[in-house]
């Protein structure tokens, strides 16, 4: 797992280095807090973040704000270094959006502890996440035929309609359905009745150009 590491002291931040590499971390090095900043803006940066507090152009509290206004960044655990020991420091680090801090100098153990727990926190994330996905792909598409569901078709027709007011143009709209369903149903049974409606669906998917929607309006009527 990729990690950064921001320390304005060179001794510091190459013992940190040294550490984690033990521990089978990739460590990405920041010599301040502006670069930390920078490095964590760009694309697939850490997950992982030990940021000292006292640093130049940015302390570590400033690129935990930064962060944090930021909701729609992935989420990075950032764990706070400090020599401050007085409560009242270490709550402003942890409002300033920090997970966690530890005292300067750090003992190698105790930060392998905190490390395991923000990674604990990091992959529950990943799995909520992955979960939320799941749950949204189901709700937006029909069961049986994999399709957009009703409420999803008709979103989908509203924003289309409120996009052709906007610039002008037309939409085309299909309503279909399957002729003599019910027959269907009632010689083969309804296992063969959905078996007709995935096929059928799955054609007018592969009829249409990627950019235009199939929904599944409800029982055999389809809407494009």
């Amino acid at each position: 797992m990729r990690i950064l590491v921001a320390d304005d002291d060179r001794i510091s931040r190459r013992l940190l280095e040294a550490f984690l590499i033990q521990l089978d971390y990739q460590v990405v090095l920041a010599r301040d807090g502006v670069e930390a900043w920078e490095i964590l803006q760009q694309k697939n940066s850490p997950r992982l973040a030990i940021l000292d507090w006292m640093m130049p152009g940015m302390d570590g509290t400033q690129v935990c704000r930064e962060l944090r206004k930021h909701s729609e960044m992935t989420y990075v655990y950032i764990l706070l270094l400090t020599k401050k020991n007085d409560q009242a420091e270490v709550i402003t680090g942890l409002d300033a959006g920090a997970d966690d801090y530890l005292t300067k100098p750090v003992e190698g153990n105790e930060l392998k502890a905190r490390l395991r727990t923000g990674r604990r926190i990091l992959e529950l994330q990943e799995r909520l996440l992955s979960a939320n996905d799941a749950l949204h792909f189901q709700l937006a598409h029909d069961p049986l035929t994999g399709i957009l569901s009703r409420a999803a078709i008709l979103e989908t027709l509203r924003l289309e309609l409120i996009r052709s007011q906007r610039e002008r143009t037309t939409v085309g709209i299909l309503m279909a359905d399957v002729d003599h369903f019910k027959q269907v149903n009632d010689t083969y049974g309804h296992l063969a009745g959905d078996a007709v409606l995935r096929e059928t669906a799955k054609r007018m998917r592969s009829s249409v150009r990627p950019y235009d929607a199939v929904g599944r309006y409800g029982g055999e009527e389809f809407l494009i």
